[in-house]
């Protein structure tokens, strides 16, 4: 096999896509990256693959199959997604090499490198390429060139490909691409990286075959270091911060700033030092103020980078290994425990009893239940849909598992995020936009007026230098220098009474921006509910409801039946509902923190307020059947510690549906009586009473096996409203500022736990994230005025929304905890951060961070905002009123020919005093 290490090709116009040129691998696995080379190998790698049209900007090959073409003993190929054209563009060849590389050379022919070790075949007669007698001199400068680059070219060889296997090449101008370096052995080739949609729609052995892994015994450590040269670490790239002085400088940019810097310069001219003084002074302090703001403020990309874990158990060369997760490649295989955070995009192969918390990543409250067999391609549409897939950055909360690495760094879902928070650019505050405003607006006015008032004198045939002064001086003291510096400062003071109301403002002009907010668009987990499950309803199956009072993983509440405390067994029926979902469970809660699923830590926690939480100890397990995706129950059987000899007791607890078809009795005030028909048509009804307040429905059962269980009850779980927001909501709204929830749960939930903090009423409309896909910018600005939820939002979706409303004219404030909000916090006019439960990428996103995470505190904030505010307002009002009777005197008089009311010395002194005292 003979191994080139560059090799350039020419395609005309008229040729076919199928056996040309334009195929080849990218270094980087972004099929929309054209800047990387592409790569040769061996032909007896690949398998034949189809033809595909290139024209205008080009098109992206096909997806089913690789694309090859063969040159004597050499073969250059596509991946699935990789772009034809374009290539040729950021090739690497200077514009001067490509005129005279597509002037000089004929369709598909090939230049090998030097070294190469190319020799003319015995069976094949090498000649001269014969170019046309016009373009001999170019086909010699283009080789040259070659030369230069270090791509020596020996021979020329030509090569006559048949128009088989696909369409003509397309329209255009000519198409060159340059190829390098083979891999090191014929068996090396690229391994493509798969979108999480597509695996979870594949077999696992699909998969591994896609990506060339052995699932069992992982990767050997020589392919893995070829793997990352291609697809790089599992990290994100963090372009480098520009220097600090050079953000320094870019405060001056402001209109108003360097309005202020010219007037600083006029003075100086003009010998008045003083105002010359006072205008660099505040310039300087605005400027510095600024600075600092925005260098501590600048840091939400790098903060992503936190989430992404250290360390992980990968299996390389079949055995079990901690490695960082940095150093993941596609095709890795991982194993999963309680605990770990997910270092990569995984489909998975093996689970067992696995949940996966995706709250950070989906909003989805519930843990997911994760399973191994392929997903059709019309469920998966959304990632909670995606059941064999474990995302990077979420959190094992059950079992254990393994998968095969399809996506790391930015080609994961995690790292979309990473890539739209990029793309997106925060928007200027509406004081920042009025600033500008009022400074181009100044400009516009102060040289006006020195060119009237030097061009009326002029023609009354005064001393242009006296009327060139009185301009001047004019248009300095029209110039309210002191308003930036009021401004910095009444903006400072607000930051610092914010503080003490436990919010930390990260931008100073966000503070005036607070008080012009209109739309507040919220996450509900973790911003208005507290994300930790708890059960408030209690049903038993002999007719009882409780209520529980108390939220989170604790042991403050109390469980009331009509009145009355329940604890402990006083309430038999309720007892052995306590009894069994406290036995019939994995989670453990610690010092107040959960570890294990969110609904099993809320039925400890019940068992915990009525004194039960030590009898999961009275009991020993002898076999366990987990909860799985497809079954929707678990159940347990054990026996009392002190009665061993007794026969075993079976415990489950899942969906009303799966749990009641295991039942031929209920219990009724400790007897087992016949479950008939009217029974279960009672339970149902109870059971979609509960699902329509939003809860979630577990339903409990216990007996000896089973087919012979013994129907319990029900109880509801929700992840309940932090103390405050519907005081808060309320307030706002009256104070007419729209909420907006917009959450990943279901449409149910979400509309139920809106309908509870007054953000839902009759009259409101809910949308789903699809539906949200389906309207343009336009459309979805005409309808979420009347939309108070929109559910199953994804990151995407989540900004789509926010530009809607801004699109209104709407000043926007979006508040969350998750990484899911990251991209909507940055785009909207205010970026809200939970300080004790948010993600440092959330905070760093963030303009303003609520310490204590009290919804009520936004209350406080804007009430501030709207201070300040009228404050600003009042003052520039203020200085321009002094400004405008000062150029309303000089005008006239200059106009009406009499004599100047006010010299330069006056019109200044005026200035100082107008802008010193009330700026201070």
């Amino acid at each position: 096999m003979k191994k080139y290490t560059a090799v350039t090709f020419v395609a005309f116009k008229g040729q076919c896509a199928a056996s040309g040129c334009l195929s080849g691998y990218h270094v980087r696995p972004d099929p929309r990256n054209f800047s990387e080379p592409f790569y040769l190998a061996p032909a007896s790698s690949f398998r034949e693959g189809h033809g595909e049209e290139v024209e205008g900007k080009g098109a992206l090959v096909d997806n089913h199959g690789a694309k090859e073409t063969h040159s004597d003993n050499w073969v250059c190929r596509a991946a699935p997604g990789s772009s034809l054209a374009h290539a040729y563009l950021r090739s690497g060849f200077s514009v001067l090499q490509r005129i005279c590389l597509t002037l000089s050379f004929k369709p598909f022919r090939s230049v090998p490198a030097a070294g190469s070790g190319s020799e003319p075949s015995s069976e094949k007669k090498t000649e001269k390429t014969r170019f046309g007698k016009e373009k001999w001199g170019c086909a010699w400068i283009a080789l040259l060139l070659l030369q230069w680059r270090g791509v020596r070219a020996e021979e020329v060889k030509k090569e006559s490909f048949p128009k088989q296997g696909g369409r003509q090449f397309g329209r255009g101008r000519h198409k060159v691409a340059h190829f390098q370096q083979l891999p090191k052995d014929e068996n090396e080739i690229m391994i493509p990286v798969l979108t999480s949609k597509k695996a979870s729609e594949l077999a696992v052995n699909e998969v591994a075959s896609i990506l060339q892994a052995d699932i069992q015994n992982g990767l050997k450590n020589c392919e893995v270091c070829h793997r990352r040269a291609f697809h790089g670490w599992n990290e994100f790239d963090i372009t480098e911060d520009e220097p600090l002085w050079k953000k320094y400088i870019s405060q001056f940019k402001n209109p108003l700033i360097m309005l202020l810097l010219a007037s600083a310069v006029i003075s100086v001219i003009m010998h008045q030092f003083d105002d010359a003084v006072s205008i660099t002074v505040a310039i300087l302090i605005v400027v510095t103020v600024a600075f600092v703001q925005e260098y501590r403020s600048e840091k939400s990309l790098e903060e992503l980078s936190k989430l992404v874990p250290p360390g992980c158990h990968c299996v390389r060369e079949g055995k079990v290994e901690h490695t960082l997760a940095r150093d993941l490649v596609p095709g890795d295989t991982v194993c999963l425990s309680v605990g770990d955070r997910v270092p990569a995009d995984l489909r998975l192969f093996e689970a067992i009893d696995l949940s996966i918390d995706e709250s950070s990543l989906t909003g989805e409250t519930t843990p997911c239940s994760k399973c191994t067999s392929p997903q059709p391609a019309a469920m998966n549409g959304d990632l909670t849909s995606r059941s064999n897939i474990a995302f990077m950055g979420t959190l094992v909360r059950c079992g254990k598992a393994k998968g095969i690495v399809i996506g790391t760094g930015e080609n994961s879902e995690f790292g979309e995020v990473f890539k739209m928070m990029q793309a997106e650019e925060a928007p200027k505050t509406p004081l920042q936009r009025s600033m500008d405003l009022l400074g181009k607006q100044l400009s516009l006015y102060s040289f006006g007026i020195i060119g009237i008032i030097m061009l009326v004198g002029w023609l009354q045939g005064k001393h242009i230098l006296d009327m060139f002064t009185i301009g001047v001086s004019l248009a300095v003291a029209a110039i309210p220098e002191g308003l930036p510096i009021v401004v910095t400062v009444t903006l400072a003071l607000g930051v610092m009474r914010m503080v003490k109301k436990q919010a930390i403002v990260k931008k100073l002009p966000i503070v005036e921006t607070l008080g012009c907010c209109n739309v507040i668009c919220s996450d509900k987990t973790g911003t208005l509910t507290k994300n930790e499950m708890t059960v408030i309803h209690i049903f038993t199956a002999d007719g009882l409801h409780a209520e529980v009072t108390g939220v989170g993983y604790n042991r403050f509440g109390e469980v009331i039946v009509e009145g009355d405390i329940v604890h402990g067994f006083s309430k038999p029926s309720i007892g052995r509902i306590v009894e069994a979902g406290c036995v019939c469970n994995d989670a453990i809660i610690r010092n107040n923190t959960l570890m294990g699923k969110p609904t099993e830590g809320a039925l400890i926690a019940l068992a915990m307020k009525m004194g039960l939480d030590g009898i999961q100890q009275d009991y020993i397990r002898k076999a366990e059947y987990p909860f799985s995706s497809e079954q929707k129950w678990m159940a347990v059987k054990c026996v009392h510690r002190t009665q061993q000899d007794k026969p075993e007791i079976c415990f489950m607890k899942g969906a009303y549906e799966e749990v009641i078809r295991y039942c031929t009795t209920y219990n009724n005030k400790g007897h087992s009586l016949p479950l008939n028909q009217q029974e279960r048509e009672h339970y149902q009804h109870e059971k979609a009473s509960m699902g329509s307040a939003g809860l979630r429905v577990l339903a409990l059962a216990s007996g000896p096996e089973l087919g012979q269980l013994s129907f319990l009850g029900l109880v509801g779980i929700i992840d309940p409203p932090r103390t405050g927001v519907k005081e808060a909501v309320a307030a706002l709204i009256t104070s007419g500022v729209a909420i907006k929830m917009i959450t990943g749960d279901s449409q149910e939930t979400a509309v139920a736990i809106a309908s509870r903090l007054g953000v839902y009423s009759k009259s409101s409309q809910s949308i789903s994230g699809e539906e949200v896909d389906a309207l343009d910018i336009q459309q979805l600005s005409q309808i979420a005025p009347k939309v108070a939820v929109f559910y199953r939002a994804s990151p995407r979706h989540k900004l789509k929304i926010v530009k809607s409303l801004q699109n209104n004219g709407e000043v926007v404030a979006m508040t969350g905890d998750g990484v899911n909000d990251a991209v909507a916090l940055k785009a909207a006019d205010i970026g809200v951060a939970m300080g004790q439960t948010g993600t440092d990428v959330c905070k760093e996103a963030a303009d303003m961070i609520l310490v204590d995470d009290d919804f009520q505190t936004i209350m406080f904030a804007i009430e501030e905002g709207k201070g300040i505010y009228n404050n600003i307002k009042n003052f520039v009002r203020f200085q321009l009123s002094t400004s405008i009777a000062a150029l309303t005197l000089i005008s006239l008089a200059t106009l009406m020919n009499f004599p100047n009311p006010l010299n330069a010395m006056q019109i200044l002194w005026i200035n100082i005093i107008m802008d010193g005292p009330p700026a201070q």
